[in-house]
């Protein structure tokens, strides 16, 4: 399973839950209606809403969750529980979001670099493209170590490259680690 599936299950796991521990019931019960929300909850990785990907445009309203044959609510009571319901479970999808992010950003720090420090560049496995000697996933993750001459921005550094590399631009920031973090995968310059 990769990374991006891991994620949708577990953000619908924490759907089921808050809707089972919000509404009572079995979390089967809930299901069409976490689908729902899910398929139009704005996702940034595609810029909007799953369901306005796949078919070009908002979704319409859902008019009734229930079964056929259950006559519990009716009209605009059913309308408004089920509208009441979806706002409720995207305020409590938006809090889950923005706990884990603030978890996430403890956890994060920026490297930060001086001007003489030897690091390693980050390089993308190409298909088909011969890198170093090797092909695709086979090729070198980080070549260097390079010195860095110069900082430009608060993550922005500029490299001193070999003539090698002359076609490369010089000024990197999120490409650049610790001479640790790729001493196994490595095209040493």
């Amino acid at each position: 399973m990769d990374g991006q599936s891991e994620r949708t299950i577990q953000t619908l796991e924490d759907m089921l839950r808050t809707c089972v521990l919000d509404f009572g019931g079995n979390w089967d019960f809930h299901l069409p209606l976490i689908e729902f929300s899910y398929n139009n909850s704005y996702h940034s990785s595609i810029g909007c809403a799953p369901f306005e990907a796949l078919y070009g445009r908002k979704c319409r309203s859902p008019i009734c969750w229930t079964e056929i044959g259950d006559n519990q609510i009716t009209g605009p009571e059913l309308i408004q529980e089920t509208t009441d319901k979806i706002a409720q479970i995207q305020r409590r999808l938006q809090a889950t979001r923005s706990r884990q992010k603030s978890y996430a950003d403890k956890r994060r720090k920026p490297l930060e670099f001086q001007v003489g420090d030897r690091v390693m560049l980050k390089v993308s496995p190409w298909k088909g493209v011969v890198r170093f000697g090797k092909k695709g996933k086979l090729a070198p993750r980080y070549v260097g170590p390079f010195e860095i001459i110069e900082r430009i921005g608060p993550m922005a550094y500029r490299l001193r490259l070999p003539d090698e590399l002359s076609g490369v631009h010089d000024v990197f920031h999120d490409r650049i680690h610790n001479i640790e973090d790729g001493a196994a995968d490595i095209h040493r310059y």
